[in-house]
């Protein structure tokens, strides 16, 4: 016998119908003696097929499905949202497909009362899913939703640094720059959470709308491991505007070296683990141009990159750059506004340890190419991580601003907290 599988307003109509057959069965017979009714005008009984029929048609499933987003949602996550569930059957075929007709991979739980996406949607698209469930009668139910991910317009993503997987010196902060300014500052922290296998306090700060920063008092513990945790999905971090992202990020902390310059004696000395293991002579920022005092992170090394004064305001008359050097070799930021310790190969050896000369950088001597390891800029380069810190003291110039780069150490704890949403 066939089975067959109805939506509630098919149920109805068949339901209908079937009441239909058995009393029109009824009225024929009374008002039609002329076709076979009984001599005493009883209603000739329906046959035994027209029962079967009437009674099959009035069977439906027990299953019932429900689909996740409900059918016209729109701004719908592309991580979590889309699932289907059944109850008093089991799911028997799901299928998602995007409007172009895309299929979604995705898998039937193995008690089969589940299913959901094997991997993450794309954003601004329909998608649609039909599923069919069985109960413990063999029927069939089927149901299905159509909706609408969030688009890029009403999501926003972070950018994160550092990256997965990396080492890095102590002096690394997590910091997230979201491509759309942030209003619930609260709602977006509260779906970050950084924390230290070495149980140090980890707090964020906000430099604006849309940067934020977590760091420990101090400095990371040498050898830890750092974990960075977005749970944002969904969250709504400004009017109409949601989180896409749920990711969650691991980096290690290496040993703790800490370079110290002293502007005043010209020198440099590094230290690991507290340990001096090298000190170096440099040439600083020169009294018309200090460089900026204060605690500052490695955040990117070059062993070779191109320096235009026209792009941080040294200009001369004609507009150009006051210099315009194309392969600055061993060259390691410092601050997002052109501040780098790197070798120099075109200053006199005798500067190095005796004047200052540059235009705010820290210089430590070097050749061009970048090819001699004995140099004094190439030992630095080979043996820092980005994450190192470097502090300049005894400059004439103010100290570095906080968000120059990922120069939060620079805030005291209290101010540090302060700027915090949690």
């Amino acid at each position: 016998m066939e089975m067959r599988v109805m939506t509630d307003g098919k149920r109805r109509k068949s339901l209908a119908v079937a009441a239909a057959v058995l009393g029109g069965v009824l009225v024929l017979s009374a008002c039609n003696d002329d076709t076979g009714g009984s001599a005493s005008g009883s209603p000739t009984p329906p046959s035994q097929s027209q029962v079967d029929e009437a009674a099959e048609a009035a069977k439906t499933s027990k299953a019932q499905i429900t689909i996740a987003p409900k059918t016209g949602t729109q701004n719908a996550s592309i991580n979590n949202d889309a699932k289907v569930t059944v109850t008093e059957g089991k799911l028997t075929d799901v299928t998602m497909t995007s409007a172009e007709g895309t299929a979604v991979k995705g898998e039937i739980a193995a008690d089969g009362l589940s299913w959901k996406p094997s991997e993450q949607l794309e954003r601004a698209t329909v998608y649609k899913i039909a599923a069919t469930a069985t109960d413990a009668a063999g029927l069939e139910a089927h149901e299905n939703s159509s909706f609408t991910t969030v688009s890029k317009a009403n999501s926003f993503i972070g950018n994160f640094t550092p990256e997965d997987g990396s080492t890095v010196g102590v002096g690394m902060p997590v910091s997230i720059n979201f491509n759309k300014a942030i209003t619930d500052k609260a709602a977006v922290q509260g779906g970050i959470t950084v924390t230290s296998s070495a149980g140090q306090e980890v707090v964020g700060h906000w430099f604006n709308g849309q940067r934020l920063d977590f760091r420990p008092e101090k400095y990371w513990t040498e050898g830890s491991t750092v974990t960075l945790k977005l749970d944002l999905d969904g969250v709504e971090g400004a009017d109409g505007v949601f989180g896409v992202q749920q990711k969650t990020v691991t980096f290690k902390i290496g040993r703790n070296q800490v370079s110290t310059v002293d502007v005043a004696t010209k020198t440099m000395t590094v230290t690991q683990d507290g340990k001096t293991i090298k000190t170096i002579p440099i040439s600083a920022g020169s009294p018309d141009n200090p460089t900026y005092n204060g605690q500052m992170v490695i955040s990117e090394k070059f062993k070779e990159t191109r320096m235009n004064g026209a792009t941080v305001g040294f200009t001369d008359d004609d507009g150009k750059g006051e210099y315009d050097i194309k392969d600055v070799p061993h060259a390691m930021r410092l601050s997002t506004s052109g501040t780098f310790i790197h070798g120099n190969y075109w200053g006199p050896d005798s500067i190095f340890g005796s004047a200052n000369t540059s235009h705010g950088c820290v210089g430590l001597n070097d050749v061009k190419g970048a090819g001699d390891p004995n140099q004094q800029a190439a030992w630095l380069y080979d043996h820092s991580i980005v994450g190192d810190v470097v502090i300049v003291k005894n400059s004439k110039d103010k100290t570095i601003a906080p968000d120059n780069g990922l120069n939060g150490w620079n805030l005291s704890w209290a101010d540090w907290k302060a700027g915090s949403e949690a």
